[in-house]
């Protein structure tokens, strides 16, 4: 049985659209893609003085388990260049699993929905622009309505 995803993925290193591109590429090996976002340019958040990021939202379907799909995503990012980077520090591809259907999930590897997702404009921007009334769970406002709730004063432009 497939459940839809939405997943972000950044890049603030080397050639960022191109790792922002083979990305979408490897990760529709095992998902489905329905949508892609446009590119954000975003301040860095979390760990300053490094590259901005560029970010995309991608929404699909797929068979995959939430643990598989993490571990993919990991695959993906390996691919893509990543090698054990510091936590919010630079990176030449990240892969954030952003919603699962309407699975709530806490675990210490696997939060989903992202626990930051509410509180990041550079995931809800591109979100809002794919899935802009997609419930997140559990308490099922919309991207849209976190979106204009959000109070992060980090930088993020669509390019």
């Amino acid at each position: 049985m497939s459940e839809e995803v939405l997943l972000l993925l950044g890049s603030n290193l080397g050639r960022r659209v191109r790792h922002l591109r083979e990305g979408i590429d490897r990760i529709s090996r095992e998902v489905e893609v329905t949508r892609v976002s446009g590119i954000y340019a975003g301040e860095p958040s979390g760990r300053p003085h490094q590259p901005w990021f560029l970010n995309l939202a991608l929404l699909g379907t797929t068979a995959l388990p939430p643990e598989e799909l993490l571990a993919f995503a990991k695959e993906v990012e390996r691919a893509g260049g990543r090698r054990g980077a510091a936590r919010w520090g630079p990176r030449e591809l990240d892969v954030d699993i952003l919603l699962v259907g309407g699975l709530v999930m806490r675990k210490p590897h696997l939060k989903i929905p992202h626990p930051m997702l509410g509180e990041r404009r550079f995931c809800l921007m591109p979100a809002a622009e794919i899935a802009p009334d997609r419930a997140v769970p559990p308490g099922g406002e919309t991207v849209r309505e976190l979106l204009s709730r959000c109070r992060d004063t980090h930088e993020v432009t669509p390019l």
